[in-house]
């Protein structure tokens, strides 16, 4: 039997590979809209983020969510990924 392949994304923050499972998405679509994938399926131009608050921290502090989605990341969403990284926590 062949074993299935799992797919790695590199975190934004601190630039490991992970299984995109273990990931969050944020994506920005065509419309400049930028929200939290978390099928991530949506359609649009994604960056990946660990599920801890240390790097959650490091991109809002450094901004490199802002360069990867190529748009101005609002406060609103940085809240919504402290709610799902303290979820995932517990």
């Amino acid at each position: 039997m062949r074993k299935k392949k799992i797919p790695l994304r590199k975190c934004v923050a601190c630039n490991e590979s992970k299984p995109k499972k273990d990931l969050v998405r944020v994506v920005r679509n065509k419309d400049g809209i930028i929200d939290v994938d978390l099928t991530g399926k949506t359609n649009g131009r994604g960056a990946y983020i660990c599920s801890n608050m240390d790097c959650l921290n490091k991109v809002k502090k450094s901004k490199k969510l802002d360069r990867a989605l190529e748009a101005m990341v609002p406060d609103e969403i940085f809240d919504k990924l402290k709610d799902i990284v303290e979820v995932n926590k517990e």
